[in-house]
């Protein structure tokens, strides 16, 4: 059922809040780092107060309640677990990487984030590919590429640790449809993508060693010591706990200011927090020290994404107005004058829009703009499936914000030294090497 969209300019909170991520870090550096929270509090706090004049305390207090119970806590619990556990595994004996480590690394990852989901991927790889290239001169590349791979395009194969897919597992989709569905979408586009960047990494190395000399490593695999071997049976106990939660379903819920919480998601949020404090408790202070370990990027994911969440709601709720809201010239493009779904519509309009947004519900607005049935979207609409998930997982990668790790990545590669491009250089990025990728996929599986 549509439900009517709040005022346009309700969301202009968000976009400001986007702006001040943009611009922030690029006009006013070090004042934007210092206060960068008290930012994203007057952004957060300007959205309620429209909120409160346009839809009433009532109305927003259940908003507000279900976003920060029901998406924000569980998507922070869950990041501060992978976060606190992936830091105490400590990767030594790397050498200088050279362009087929790199790559290799990035292959690795890739194939993880398919395994263990995106962020669990990303949060346990990052700090070795930083590590390998701690001496390169040129690296932010390397980071990119990271993003682009390990925290997004990887993560299509499974519901583990990706909102979008988890959802979809959560309205009905088998959970091993990714996998059995959408391997040729992310083969495709991983070879494309690990082929541009050896040939740009390759690219800097040269140009690296004519301006700087030195030697690159002998670009074979090196031996590699691992140490916190716990703390990996941590990261599979989150896995795990994550996965049950979503198979297990006990009926059982508590309504807390309009939002529902339902029993296995408590015990799941719980148990995420502990896992964390145990990793905390039994991790060496000199293993974390070796991985240079600080909460400040954690702290700047969750200060930022916490006003994220809270200005987004009036955006969200004009998209799931569908026709009847600003979105409405969108939802038009995603049927052909013959009421057939336009796949390839499907498939950029949720990419772009997940982009921006919380990638989580933007999947679910265009499953349920598709017919919500789960079983007709597996079987006779199983394209229109592919193009939402593949959009919505995919396309996460083209800003900082269309997918949780990479924000945190981009703030761990800050904190390592690595000159990163800001929020519009990113997207430069992003748009040079995934859209014409993007635009391949289209014209080979959406049609």
């Amino acid at each position: 059922m549509n439900q009517a969209a709040p005022p346009f300019w309700v969301a202009l909170p968000f976009a400001g809040l986007l702006l001040s991520i943009a611009l922030g870090p690029l006009l006013a550096r070090r004042l934007w780092h210092v206060h960068y929270g008290w930012a994203a509090a007057a952004w957060a706090g300007l959205a309620l107060a429209l909120m409160l004049a346009t839809e009433g305390a009532g109305a927003t207090r259940t908003a507000l309640a279900a976003t920060m119970f029901e998406d924000y806590l569980p998507f922070i619990l869950m990041l501060f677990a992978l976060y606190a556990t992936a830091g105490g595994v400590v990767v030594s004996d790397f050498d200088r990487a050279t362009p087929r480590l790199n790559t290799l690394l990035l292959a690795l990852g890739t194939v993880a984030s398919g395994l263990i989901g995106a962020t669990g991927a990303s949060m346990i790889l990052i700090r070795p590919l930083l590590q390998a290239n701690a001496k390169r001169h040129y690296k932010a590349h390397v980071v990119i590429f990271f993003i682009f791979l390990v925290a997004n395009i990887g993560g299509v194969l499974t519901p583990l640790g990706n909102p979008p897919l988890f959802f979809g597992f959560l309205s009905g989709v088998d959970f091993f449809w990714p996998l059995r569905t959408l391997w040729p979408h992310l083969l495709l586009t991983a070879v494309l993508v690990l082929g541009i960047f050896y040939l740009i990494d390759r690219y800097f190395t040269q140009r690296e060693l004519k301006l700087h000399g030195g030697a690159t490593g002998n670009g074979e695999m090196p031996y590699l010591a691992i140490r916190g071997l716990p703390n990996l049976a941590l990261i599979l106990a989150a896995v795990c706990i994550i996965l049950l939660s979503a198979v297990w379903h006990p009926g059982i819920a508590f309504d807390v200011f309009g939002a529902k919480l339902e029993l296995q998601n408590i015990l799941r949020d719980g148990a995420l927090a502990i896992i964390g404090l145990v990793s905390l408790a039994i991790t060496p202070e000199a293993d974390r020290a070796a991985n240079h370990f600080s909460w400040e990027p954690l702290e700047e994911v969750a200060k930022l994404f916490a006003a994220i969440f809270v200005t987004i709601i009036p955006v969200m709720q004009m998209l799931a107005a569908n026709s009847h809201g600003p979105f409405a010239s969108v939802i038009a493009l995603l049927q052909h004058a013959d009421g057939r779904p336009n796949n390839a519509a499907y498939f950029w309009a949720s990419g772009l829009l997940s982009s921006f947004l919380d990638n989580g519900p933007t999947y679910l607005v265009f499953f349920t703009a598709a017919g919500g049935h789960a079983a007709t979207l597996m079987g006779p609409l199983t394209k229109t499936l592919e193009a939402i998930s593949v959009g919505s997982v995919f396309m996460g990668a083209l800003t900082y914000i269309g997918n949780a790790p990479n924000f945190i990545i981009y703030a761990l590669a800050r904190r390592g030294r690595v000159d990163m491009p800001g929020f519009f250089g990113y997207i430069l990025w992003s748009v040079a090497i995934l859209v014409p990728v993007f635009i391949l996929v289209t014209a080979i599986f959406f049609r």
